[in-house]
């Protein structure tokens, strides 16, 4: 099964403030969400989120997100070649599900369905 590309990279911040005007500064937008918990701004089919202190994943460096089809047959595929499950596919609103993998290196990657 092919991904429908990497359309989302979250960034964990330790000053949601000041990241926020860095990346509209960078982007030249302001956030479409904007929260004490989650800032993410959308340029050019592009999503880019900010997580104040890693958030609950507890990231330590940026994730990028594949936008797939099916989380679950992605999972299994992943799996069946040697990524470990970090999170678990979950929906976190919006009908959206996203779980996360590390690969044989220690990399962290992210996986996005919306239904």
């Amino acid at each position: 099964m092919t991904t429908q590309g990497i359309k989302t990279v979250l960034h964990p911040v330790s000053d949601l403030g000041k990241a926020k005007a860095v990346y509209a500064a960078l982007l030249g937008l302001a956030p479409q969400t904007d929260s004490p918990y989650y800032v993410g701004f959308d340029a050019e089919g592009q999503h880019i989120g900010l997580v104040p202190d890693g958030g609950p994943q507890g990231m330590t460096s940026p994730v990028t997100y594949w936008h797939v089809p099916d989380i679950d047959a992605k999972l299994a595929e992943l799996t069946a070649a040697g990524a470990e499950v970090k999170e678990a596919a979950h929906e976190v609103g919006g009908g959206r599900l996203v779980a996360t993998v590390i690969d044989l290196d220690g990399n962290v990657l992210g996986l996005i369905q919306d239904r």
